[in-house]
C-alpha cells in the first residue's frame, strides 16, 4: 500500500512540476498564480498545497533539480578525459544539449531565480558558482597543458557558460536547429573560444 502511495505522490508531484514549468514559462513567475498551476495540472488549489508549501516552493524545486542535473553533467563531462580539448569538448556539447532539449524549464531555472528566498537563492547560487568553477579550472587546467590559450581564461570561462544558458532564451521547438546541431556548432566554437591547439 506504501508503495502504490509513494507512487501516486510522487506522479502528482511530477504533474505538478511539468504543469509549473509549462505556466512560468507562458506567464513568468511573477504572472502566474497556484491557481493557475493547479488548472494546468488539471488539479485544485489544494490538491498543490498537499504537494508544495508555495509557488515558491515549486519554481525552487525545479532550479534545484534542473542545476542538480547541470553539476552532474560538468563534473561528469570533466571526469571523462585526462584531456582538456576533449572534456571541454563534451561538456559544452552536453551542456548545449542539455539546455535545448529542455530549453523551457532553462529559461524558467535561469531567468527567474530573482523570485526564490533569499534562503533558497543561497543555495541555487552556491550551485551556479561551482558550475562556474569546474569549468574555469578546466579552461585553466589547459592553459597548464598548454592545450588553450585564451586572452583571458576566466573570461572565457564565463562565455562558455553564457552561451549554453542562454539557449534557453532563444532556442525553439520549430528551430532550423535540432539540439544536436547546436550542441555540435557550440562545441567547436568553445574550442575556438579558448584557443584550442
Amino acid at each position: 500500500m506504501t508503495d502504490t502511495f509513494t507512487s501516486r505522490a510522487d506522479a502528482t508531484r511530477a504533474r505538478l512540476l511539468k504543469a509549473a514549468v509549462s505556466v512560468f514559462a507562458e506567464k513568468g513567475f511573477h504572472g502566474t498564480t497556484t491557481r493557475d498551476i493547479a488548472a494546468a495540472a488539471g488539479m485544485s488549489p489544494a490538491a498543490l498545497y498537499m504537494h508544495h508549501k508555495s509557488k515558491e516552493d515549486l519554481l525552487y524545486v525545479i532550479a534545484r533539480s534542473g542545476h542538480e542535473r547541470t553539476v552532474r553533467l560538468v563534473q561528469e563531462a570533466i571526469a571523462s578525459s585526462d584531456d582538456p580539448t576533449a572534456a571541454l569538448r563534451r561538456l559544452v556539447h552536453d551542456f548545449a544539449l542539455h539546455h535545448a532539449r529542455a530549453h523551457t524549464g532553462a529559461r524558467i531555472v535561469n531567468y527567474e531565480l530573482a523570485a526564490l528566498s533569499p534562503e533558497h537563492l543561497a543555495e541555487i547560487s552556491g550551485m551556479r558558482d561551482l558550475i562556474e568553477r569546474e569549468i574555469l579550472g578546466l579552461v585553466e587546467a589547459g592553459v597548464a597543458a598548454g592545450r588553450f590559450d585564451p586572452p583571458d581564461p576566466r573570461m572565457a570561462g564565463v562565455v562558455l557558460l553564457s552561451l549554453g544558458i542562454d539557449i534557453g532564451r532563444w532556442y525553439a521547438d520549430d528551430s532550423d536547429w535540432s539540439p544536436e546541431d547546436i550542441a555540435d556548432r557550440y562545441a567547436e566554437i568553445a574550442l575556438r573560444i579558448v584557443g584550442a591547439r
